[in-house]
């Protein structure tokens, strides 16, 4: 029962967050010398999306509170915040200072976390699938980047431009978790939802970019274009395969980051943050062939034509089958 409902939740909020969509930013975000703005909320177990945020359970500069929920949530937050910040010179979600407001503990079991088009919301799991899912500061900057998604590039929630919206939430929800720890490219393990997982679902984590089919038992993310195939945009097929095939632009990124080296959030972030966020460069239904084209275009306009770092995003488009 709390599976079923956890999907239907689930589903319905994804179509309200399509509706969202914001062409509010006809052009790049500004450099701002802004700050972040979190607000914490505690849903008590409520599972009504109409009250939503809750009840306030920390404010911005407030001290840490017993719930670690809480805690992770706001910190989480800020993280991500600091990452397109220190990074980018994007300030918040749309890039105009939006308050991240988060709300914790909503409905019983509920086996997600999600971006609502607005806010942050937390369910703390089942403890069988899943356990809290603030636990994991890449989920966090993970569905924040929905929001940044949702402010720029706009790419519909279904097929391969859906898979393209998931991997670019993983891409830098990974980098909020590498920006935090100080790792580089070759140090990460690029996993994604690593410690999140209950033991019904035996693995180390949801996903893992780097070695896709590899995260946890039953994982069947292909490495490349030969595990591709179209599937019905539904919600039983998971809307066309958007979190089963991110794993090919996943890997991409992961192979040009690696292969540039350093810290991924610097060169190979900025080349993939150009592509998301600039106007013009992604369509609403691009494909990946389209996402490959426009990040190794954006490669050389940054870097130059034919350098290095350029060539290293072609090798990770080449490797997964995209480009040939």
């Amino acid at each position: 029962m709390r599976a079923r409902r956890t999907r239907e939740k689930s589903a319905r909020i994804r179509r309200a967050r399509a509706g969202h969509r914001s062409r509010a930013l006809a052009v790049p975000p500004p450099v701002s010398d802004g700050v972040v703005h979190r607000s914490v909320y505690d849903m008590k177990q409520g599972g009504n999306e109409s009250d939503l945020p809750g009840v306030i359970a920390r404010g911005e500069g407030d001290p840490v509170v017993a719930d670690h929920a809480v805690n992770e949530a706001y910190d989480g937050a800020g993280a991500t915040y600091d990452l397109y910040s220190a990074a980018f010179s994007r300030d918040s979600i749309d890039g105009l200072g939006m308050e991240l407001i988060s709300s914790v503990h909503f409905d019983e079991g509920f086996n997600n976390a999600f971006w609502n088009g607005s806010q942050m919301v937390y369910g703390d799991g089942d403890g069988r699938m899943f356990t809290g899912f603030t636990r994991s500061i890449d989920v966090i900057g993970h569905e924040l980047t929905h929001g940044v998604t949702q402010h720029t590039a706009g790419l519909v929630y279904e097929g391969q431009s859906g898979a393209l919206n998931e991997s670019f939430s993983d891409v830098f929800g990974s980098l909020v978790k590498q920006r935090s720890l100080n790792q580089t490219a070759d140090k990460a393990d690029w996993l994604i939802g690593e410690g999140i997982l209950g033991p019904a679902l035996p693995g180390k984590a949801l996903r893992s970019m780097v070695d896709p089919g590899s995260a946890y038992d039953g994982d069947t993310q292909p490495r490349d274009m030969d595990g591709y195939a179209p599937l019905p945009n539904d919600e039983e097929d998971d809307f066309g395969g958007v979190h089963q095939y991110s794993s090919i632009p996943n890997r991409a990124f992961c192979i040009a980051a690696q292969q540039i080296g350093g810290n991924a959030w610097e060169a190979a972030g900025t080349i993939w943050y150009n592509a998301l966020t600039q106007p013009g460069r992604l369509s609403e239904t691009a494909d990946f062939a389209a996402a490959a084209a426009a990040i190794v275009a954006v490669a050389g306009e940054l870097f130059g034509d034919g350098s290095a770092q350029q060539e290293d995003v072609r090798a990770g488009w080449t490797e997964v089958k995209v480009l040939l």
